[in-house]
């Protein structure tokens, strides 16, 4: 099974980021990690790709999975047949937000 090449737009902190780190940890794979936060140039890059604001967002071989939480990539890989699912425990929590942050929800403005 070859190494796929991956890039992974992610924050340094973030909840979600480091659950998408957990799984690329656990399954030894290689990527470019790079920080929407501190780069802004790296953050632009994301948003044109994925057409949306929201990370983490990862790049395998080419085929971009926005706004993905590490159980979620976790599944794709197995899917993909770019990993073998494996019991190995994790050292982060896979699918947990950023904390303060609400990720996903829209405002909503009742007027009476």
């Amino acid at each position: 099974m070859s190494q796929p090449k991956i890039i992974a737009y992610l924050k340094p902190t973030c909840g979600w980021s480091q659950g998408v780190r957990a799984i690329l940890r656990k399954y030894q794979l290689p990527y470019e990690d790079r920080d929407i936060i501190n780069v802004p140039e790296y953050r632009e890059e994301m948003i044109q790709k994925s057409g949306q604001p929201f990370s983490p967002c990862v790049e395998v071989n080419g085929e971009l999975l926005a706004d993905i939480s590490g159980q979620e990539l976790e599944k794709w890989l197995i899917a993909k047949d770019l990993v073998h699912a494996s019991d190995h425990p994790v050292d982060a929590p896979t699918d947990q937000g950023c904390s303060g942050e609400h990720h996903g929800e829209i405002p909503v403005r009742v007027n009476f």
